[in-house]
């Protein structure tokens, strides 16, 4: 089985898909977290593309980070200065071949995640 990562993020406030969220995805290497790659999500809150496919998955930790407070602010939610959730930073160990989607289900005060398939 080739492995696979990827992601969507859904805007529980408003109760729809959560288009143009900034994300990054970053790897630790050697005690450091490594840039991999970034963008924002589209129409349907997904990316276009899985962010790791085959053998660019490999065993270890990561970080999707998601720029929730700023997507909020954009589509004009009434927010304290500074918002509650500026990033949302999700840390998950990943296994080298497995299949992960890893969904974020977020208001401007909370959020949840889970392993999705």
């Amino acid at each position: 089985m080739a492995g696979k990562l990827s992601t969507h993020v859904l805007d529980t406030y408003k109760g729809r898909p959560a288009s143009a969220v900034a994300w990054s995805l970053e790897y630790l290497q050697a005690g450091a977290w490594m840039h991999l790659s970034g963008g924002v999500t589209n129409q349907d809150g997904r990316t276009d593309d899985p962010l790791l496919l085959g053998d660019a998955l490999r065993t270890g930790s990561y970080r999707l980070i998601f720029e929730i407070g700023a997507y909020f602010e954009a589509e004009a939610v009434v927010l304290p200065e500074p918002p509650f959730l500026g990033q949302v930073v999700l840390q998950v160990n990943l296994l080298a071949g497995e299949q992960y989607h890893v969904p974020l289900l977020t208001s401007p005060w909370s959020y949840s995640t889970y392993r999705g398939s």
